[in-house]
């Protein structure tokens, strides 16, 4: 699970975590703000240049001067162009990278296996590794954009102290008040940012749940109610992302306002300085072109503060990402023996009360349980881990990650599938060879509802509740571990297949002589039937214990397996 020292040095502070995209793009970065630097001092020049050219060359009717006034400016616009082509090139490189580092490490903390502890809707983490990202990423640009437009502001003021002091020192002083007066609204570009990113990556949670929903949702006439709630957060999205334009707009608005009347006061000045003749007409042009020229520059460097605030925003929400706390905290403790038995003693919860289970090496066990949020409970404690629970004689919460994996899959009755294929889904690493993996999709009766090659939509969509159910148990099939608890994997397949699968859970996991132990939470009769041991458990303990068919003879056991 990541923390904010894996982080690194951006991990203390937003702020420094927006930084971190520079320091690890060091040389990149270098070259991209080089280039972009001299892109831009080349576009200062080139007014600077003209002016030179009319003083020394057009007043003088100098032929020399104007010939190599022109090769100068041939060979100013070669550097001018080829800085930026390249300059830029480095810059989309840099976004690019960064971005994709970014992705990766939300991809990586949302798939660890110890989980997360969030309450952030998928459609959420999702906004975090699309338009956070993206933001993140472009302040960088925004940054070398404005660093270079520093450079030209700079050399702007040195030439135009050397054409008439006074006009230098306007600039000198006037840019800074102009970026200062833009800069007031960065607090309300920031907040009304932040809250327009959270209620976006919202609405986007909410449409994602209801995409993934929807057949529940027609299934039980939810679809107005839903509808409904969606656009009352897709409306306060809206006016957010409204409220955060306006005050886009506005830094924007005032920036060109008071840049464009600042560089009209430094062209008028000029022009009365020509006409006192204090200034040549080169002079004049220069100032001209360059008050022309530098409205650019003033607005990147005054839109900085915008990008910077739409970028801290974007770095709060993914360092609160990055840094959640994971579901399961993970153990030291080495692997146990192979083989060894799961035990439960003494699990308590909201409706457990002391339940103590104990399995058998080779076994498949049956766990009635009257109580649906008493199974879930036991499921819970089974995938997250107890110090109630034990393997091999080591508490679960004791086990690392590796450990526990490699001899407990705990598969829950609501299970995801994932875009591609069949074989992709049962089989992701592929370990299987044919042969193994056709006895997998045998044994939970997929093998006649979807094909290894079939296309699998994001969580399955286009597949009924039965296919789904039995691919996802034919994935947990397939992982082939020691210890295997399967809760409820046939609730949506027919009697006829519920038969099959209980037939192939037996046959594949439970040959004689076969070491692999498999629990089933369950009230199904066809699969308690093919258990070894069948434990019946009302108010969070153990009520009744035997085999299926010495069980059935109970009113109660009865009542519950066939109701």
């Amino acid at each position: 699970m990541t923390t904010r020292r894996d982080l690194g040095p951006g991990g203390s502070s937003p702020w420094r975590f927006v930084f971190r995209g520079v320091t690890r793009n060091k040389a990149r970065m270098a070259g991209f703000l080089l280039l972009l630097t001299l892109w831009q001092l080349c576009e200062t020049l080139v007014p600077v240049l003209i002016g030179l050219i009319i003083d020394r060359a057009v007043a003088t009717s100098d032929w020399t001067w104007l010939a190599l006034g022109g090769a100068a400016l041939l060979v100013l616009f070669g550097v001018l162009s080829s800085s930026y082509r390249f300059g830029s090139r480095l810059g989309f490189g840099v976004i690019q990278r960064e971005r994709h580092r970014l992705r990766t490490e939300i991809a990586r903390h949302a798939l660890d296996a110890r989980g997360v502890r969030t309450d952030a809707l998928t459609g959420e983490t999702l906004s975090l590794a699309t338009s956070d990202t993206d933001s993140m990423a472009f302040a960088l640009r925004s940054l070398g954009y404005s660093l270079a437009s520093a450079a030209s502001l700079a050399l702007s003021a040195w030439v135009l102290l050397g054409i008439h002091t006074g006009l230098g020192l306007v600039v000198l002083l006037g840019v800074p008040l102009v970026m200062a007066a833009v800069q007031v609204l960065t607090p309300l570009v920031s907040r009304r940012t932040r809250d327009q990113q959270a209620g976006t990556a919202h609405a986007t949670g909410i449409a994602t749940d209801l995409v993934r929903g929807l057949r529940v949702l027609q299934g039980i006439g939810a679809e107005d109610r839903a509808a409904a709630r969606y656009r009352g957060v897709s409306r306060r999205a809206r006016i957010a992302g409204i409220r955060g334009a306006e005050s886009h707009g506005a830094m924007l608005g005032l920036t060109s306002l008071l840049s464009g009347g600042f560089l009209a006061l430094v062209a008028f000045l000029a022009g009365d300085l020509a006409l006192a003749g204090e200034i040549t007409v080169g002079g004049l042009v220069t100032v001209v072109g360059l008050s022309q020229y530098l409205a650019e520059p003033i607005e990147a460097v005054g839109g900085i503060g915008a990008q910077a605030a739409q970028a801290h925003a974007s770095a709060v929400r993914i360092l609160g990402h990055l840094t959640g706390k994971p579901l399961v905290e993970e153990g030291t403790r080495a692997l146990p023996p192979t083989g060894a038995a799961l035990r439960v003693e003494g699990l308590t919860g909201r409706r457990l009360s002391g339940l103590r289970v104990v399995s058998r090496p080779g076994e498949m066990l049956g766990l009635a349980v009257e109580d649906p949020v008493c199974a879930s409970e036991l499921m819970d404690a089974l995938a997250l881990g107890s110090a109630s629970i034990t393997l091999g004689g080591v508490p679960l919460d004791q086990l690392s990650t590796e450990a526990r994996r490699a001899h407990l899959v705990v598969s829950p009755h609501h299970v995801d599938l994932f875009e591609g294929t069949v074989r992709g889904n049962v089989d992701p690493a592929g370990l299987l060879d044919d042969a193994a993996f056709d006895a997998v999709l045998s044994a939970s009766a997929a093998d006649d509802a979807a094909g290894p090659d079939r296309p699998v939509t994001s969580g399955g969509a286009a597949f009924s509740g039965g296919q789904r159910q039995r691919v996802a148990l034919a994935r947990a099939l397939a992982s082939r571990a020691p210890i295997l608890v399967l809760h409820d994997p046939t609730t949506a397949v027919d009697a006829v297949t519920e038969h099959r699968i209980a037939d192939g859970i037996r046959d594949l996991r439970h040959p004689p002589g076969g070491g692999l132990i498999t629990w089933l939470v369950t009230c199904s009769p066809a699969l308690l039937a093919r258990c070894d041991r069948v434990l019946q458990v009302r108010d969070g303990a153990v009520v009744a214990e035997g085999a299926h068919r010495d069980l059935s003879a109970a009113p109660d056991y009865r009542e519950l397996v066939l109701r």
